[in-house]
């Protein structure tokens, strides 16, 4: 019985061993391959005294190492931790504190970055290093080479590890902002994980022929997913980091990729006029989805028109649920603006403030019930209770020990059960499938030393969903080098938290407490362009 996240592969395994599991740029590992060598990392692991539960970071590019990675920690019992490879040392921090993984696994110019940080991270013992011995010495820890782990002739790594994981337990942690404060680590179980596997597979008719090409990071739910999907079908998962849409279409044709995700930044980059999208037939190419935001109709139109014989899934999730809603492409025409109907085995509410459901047209907060719903945030109850609550409809003899998600989104639903987004009930910004603390970049801009206060709040971005505004007040009354403090920012975060535009001011407003006045901030730059 399937019931570990690493039993997607050993299915797989069982059905087809020497089909190519896994591709990366030259690189081809069949289901067999894939599955020896991350017996022999979880090994690795458990010599290096992984116990059960116990967390593994895992900071690297989308890799056939980052693969073996998530694997073999949930082959070794433990919980893997995804790392965006975006992130800086100071974010990676607040990761490995936060839930104090056992094991970090890294390359050497990462580990180089993070010297101090590792010396700092409690609880951490063991470094693996994904590409020959490490430039800088990592303290007191043990550190492995994974070529020597992988080698054949290194003895007692061989055979898969005897572990006693059930499908409840917490199997991974996916690092998403919020409005307020750092970062919060999401708790998926094994059970999760493949319930997302299995949806998914349903509604985009995925088989053992489909040939995946996955460009989303897999600290990203749906990035994950789609590893996992293709595991569990037994498809080919293609793995690419890119710069450029060029080097995309490239591998959908070199490949003969069948199915590929995005998100709306990615999608406008792809379809934009120069783009080779336009002129090489994709004819391969059954499906595409987006998640991360919505896509405006323009867009859509021109995706439709470079991809005339590829079908097009719009989404909605959220990382605490995993995935919500999809839009059948035959219903795009029929419901413009709609983000979709329930996935498979998937209930939605839409939940006024009173608790009870809304009319057909009514506005109220998107509530998820479902077996995708997540275990909540990792050390964080009273967050999880804010967001994971009884169900408001369940019926009393049963009681409610099943959580549902409350999202904290506003929609709408027709009388067919179809949705439509209306806004966020908090402040987080959106941007390119990102979620972004208002506060985590406010603290990094008070940070430079250039600004007295500040506030971030989300603007309107026709490709992006959202781009971040900084309103600030200078120091003292000195004047404030707009393009200094940006590239300062660029150095303490990645591009998507950068802000687009920035408003200096002499005071920000504030409430009869004494708090910024995000709203009136919010109305006061609601046209603002990004």
């Amino acid at each position: 019985m399937d019931h570990l996240t690493h039993h997607l592969l050993r299915a797989s395994v069982e059905r087809y061993p020497e089909r190519i599991g896994l591709v990366h740029s030259e690189r081809r590992l069949t289901y067999a391959e894939l599955d020896r060598a991350s017996d022999r990392l979880a090994r690795a692991f458990l010599g290096a005294g992984l116990g059960r539960l116990e967390r593994v970071a895992v900071f690297l590019e989308k890799s056939v190492e980052e693969t073996l990675a998530i694997l073999s920690a949930s082959k070794a019992g433990g919980v893997f931790v995804p790392i965006n490879h975006l992130l800086f040392p100071e974010q990676v921090e607040h990761i490995l504190r936060d839930c104090t993984p056992k094991i970090l696994v890294t390359s050497r110019a990462r580990l180089a970055q993070l010297t101090e940080v590792v010396e700092r991270a409690p609880g951490l013992t063991c470094v693996v290093v994904t590409d020959g011995p490490p430039e800088t010495q990592a303290g007191p820890r043990r550190v492995l080479e994974l070529s020597r782990v992988l080698d054949p002739l290194e003895p007692g790594l061989d055979g898969p590890p005897r572990i006693a994981s059930i499908s409840n337990d917490l199997a991974a942690i996916l690092y998403t902002s919020g409005s307020t404060g750092k970062p919060k680590g999401v708790m998926l179980s094994h059970a999760n994980l493949l319930a997302g596997a299995r949806i998914v597979s349903t509604y985009l008719k995925i088989t053992e022929s489909d040939r995946i090409l996955s460009v989303l990071p897999f600290s990203f739910d749906y990035g994950l997913n789609q590893l996992l999907t293709g595991l569990a079908q037994a498809a080919t998962v293609i793995l690419l980091s890119f710069r450029f849409p060029g080097e995309v279409v490239n591998a959908i044709r070199n490949e003969q990729a069948t199915g590929l995700a995005g998100v709306p930044s990615f999608w406008t980059l792809l379809s934009q006029p120069g783009s080779p999208v336009h002129r090489q037939p994709l004819p391969s190419l059954r499906y595409i989805t987006n998640s991360g935001g919505a896509v405006p109709r323009p867009l859509y139109d021109a995706l439709r028109k470079a991809l005339p014989t590829t079908e097009i899934y719009l989404m909605y999730g959220l990382t605490e649920a995993f995935r919500s809603t999809y839009l059948p492409p035959e219903e795009a025409d029929r419901r413009p603006g709609s983000m979709g109907k329930a996935i498979p085995d998937t209930e939605i509410y839409v939940v006024n403030e009173r608790g009870g459901m809304c009319q057909p047209g009514e506005p109220g907060e998107l509530v998820h019930r479902g077996p995708t719903v997540s275990l909540g945030y990792w050390g964080l109850p009273e967050a999880t209770a804010k967001v994971l609550r009884p169900n408001p409809l369940a019926l009393p003899q049963v009681g409610n020990a099943e959580p549902v998600c409350y999202s904290g989104d506003i929609v709408k639903m027709d009388e067919d059960g179809f949705l439509y987004f209306i806004g966020r009930r908090d402040a987080t910004i959106k941007c390119a499938g990102h979620r972004i603390s208002p506060t985590e970049v406010e603290e990094i801009l008070i940070g430079t030393q250039r600004v007295r206060e500040a506030a971030a709040i989300g603007i309107p971005d026709e490709l992006m969903g959202q781009a971040v505004l900084a309103v600030v007040v200078a120091r003292d009354g000195q004047p404030i080098d707009v393009d200094a403090l940006l590239a300062d920012c660029a150095l303490k975060m990645p591009r998507y938290m950068i802000p687009r535009r920035v408003e200096v001011v002499t005071s920000l407003p504030k409430t009869a407490h004494g708090k910024i006045d995000y709203p009136f901030l919010r109305r006061q730059y609601a046209s603002a362009p990004a």
